[in-house]
């Protein structure tokens, strides 16, 4: 079995040109947040909600997921609580 670049801790010329070593993992609590408007996370979240339940959303699904996704928050909460218990 071959040792890798982690189990000895970093290595001082890793991520140099040239260098053989793997980078260290990043660390989550240096990440930069990216924000995401809120009307996207709702057609990501009804995305997955209608995934989960058995029902994956077909390309002429699209624009019925995009007025879904622009009503309000508690609407879109209301379709995912409905989609969950179908399970």
């Amino acid at each position: 079995m071959t040792a890798t670049a982690f189990e000895y801790g970093p290595c001082p010329s890793a991520g140099r040109p040239g260098s053989d070593y793997l980078l260290a993992p990043p660390d989550p609590a240096t990440r930069v947040g990216s924000p995401i408007d809120p009307r996207d996370r709702r057609r990501l979240d009804l995305h997955a909600a209608l995934t989960a339940a058995g029902i994956p959303p077909r390309p002429e699904d699209r624009e019925a997921i995009e007025h879904l996704s622009a009503l309000s928050a508690g609407v879109n909460s209301t379709l995912q609580r409905w989609l969950r218990h179908t399970l």
